[in-house]
């Protein structure tokens, strides 16, 4: 299968190349020239802008920031529409709202470009592995057709419906990951307040209904103080700010979800954006009184 990809991030780059280890053919282009260099030396094709990627692969996919981003890798001037063919499918891997994938899908569909939102989760390290969780919304016809790709970077995709659907599902996991990492970090800061050790408090919850895959590999990485970011805090703090204003939208009352954006906004505001979420930990320790180094 012959693949565009544009935006070569924390999680496109490894994306990408899995697409290569796969037997796909992969056409790159991201805003830095530097970020294109491993897939190009990986093999991939060289492009010099999403058109450019659109007029050499029937099918493109994005893993970008936010909405404005995807928007312009489409529909800008440069974008993906300004040269695919009729037929074209797009994917977009990044994390948006509902509201503006749909309304890409909308704008897209106008110029005969099918869209698919595929959102996913399981971090950098999933990304590397080609274990990620992918959530996809669109048309069937054209989830058929991508799914080879799909199943070269992700070990779980599930079509969950029409346009927007995917985005929805992602916001749903974003709810339960946030809260999660929030929820875990005051469990094993309280341990540690209280004097006890905290790697054994984890332990003993591992063996009962407190059981996590949060508690298991965040809970791990919170005690060996590995803040190294596989999901950056200010990206999970994007993706509450997504939650919340589609509560708003909706009229929806997500308390536990509410509280944690608000964790990620002070995360962000205390200078702790660019470490992983889960330095969540650190934040707690300074409201406590400790330094959270």
């Amino acid at each position: 299968m012959e693949v565009g990809f544009i935006g070569l991030g924390l999680m496109g780059r490894p994306m990408a190349l899995n697409l290569i280890k796969a037997g796909h053919t992969v056409h790159v282009w991201a805003r830095r020239r530097e970020s294109m260099q491993p897939l190009l030396e990986a093999g991939a094709g060289d492009c010099s802008s999403p058109a450019d990627v659109a007029r050499k692969a029937a099918i493109t996919i994005s893993m970008v920031a936010d909405a404005p981003d995807v928007e312009q890798v489409t529909l800008g001037d440069q974008g993906v529409a300004a040269a695919a063919a009729q037929g074209h499918v797009h994917v977009d891997m990044s994390t948006i709202a509902p509201a503006a994938a749909q309304s890409i899908a909308a704008r897209l569909a106008g110029r005969g470009v099918s869209m698919l939102d595929a959102p996913v989760s399981g971090g950098e390290v999933g990304a590397i592995a080609g274990s990620l969780t992918i959530m996809v919304g669109g048309e069937q016809a054209a989830f058929d057709r991508v799914l080879p790709a799909f199943q070269a970077m992700g070990k779980s995709v599930t079509r969950i419906g029409d346009a927007g659907a995917g985005q929805v599902a992602k916001a749903c996991n974003q709810i339960l990951t946030g809260v999660g990492v929030a929820a875990v970090a005051e469990a094993l800061n309280f341990a540690t307040r209280s004097g006890v050790d905290a790697g054994k408090v984890r332990e003993a919850l591992l063996g009962g209904f407190a059981y996590s895959r949060i508690l298991e590999n965040h809970g791990q990485r919170m005690l060996d103080r590995n803040f190294r970011p596989g999901f950056k805090a200010w990206m999970h703090q994007k993706d509450m700010r997504i939650v919340m204003e589609e509560a708003h939208r909706l009229g929806l009352a997500l308390p536990s979800a509410a509280a944690t954006a608000q964790m990620f906004n002070a995360m962000v505001g205390s200078g702790l954006g660019e470490d992983d979420s889960i330095a969540m930990l650190k934040l707690l320790e300074r409201m406590s009184g400790g330094e959270g180094e």
